[in-house]
């Protein structure tokens, strides 16, 4: 869910593919810091209204993770813009769960591109 404020939400229910042992970072059956990064990206991307010819790409993340969540636990990521400066946009970002746990939080800076320009600079593999 988005909001013209530069605010958004996305909430994903735990799987067994969202885990720590699922994803490589790590042995246990909660969920991983990779996904729960992840979600606060999604939140950060769903908050910016661009024109079809931009997009935005991630360029620094300071995330803590704070507390376990088991398979099953539903998280709510959120995201507030709170700086605008040209192309950069900086968010503050929130995961909570059903409980109102906060699960992680943090700041994620995101550059708003052109689309096409910024696939041409990518280098061919192969």
């Amino acid at each position: 869910m988005t909001d013209p404020s530069g605010q958004a939400t996305v909430t994903h229910t735990v799987g067994p593919e969202h885990t720590a042992r699922a994803v490589g970072s790590g042995d246990l059956d909660v969920l991983g810091t990779p996904v729960v990064l992840a979600w606060l990206e999604a939140a950060t991307c769903a908050a910016l209204d661009l024109d079809p010819s931009q997009t935005s790409v991630g360029t620094r993340v300071e995330v803590q993770h704070l507390a376990a969540s088991a398979v099953g636990a539903t998280i709510t990521a959120t995201a507030s813009v709170t700086q605008r400066d040209g192309r950069l946009v900086i968010f503050d970002v929130a995961a909570r769960d059903q409980n109102e746990v906060l699960v992680a939080s943090g700041q994620v800076r995101r550059i708003v591109v052109d689309r096409e320009r910024f696939l041409s600079r990518v280098p061919a593999v192969g």
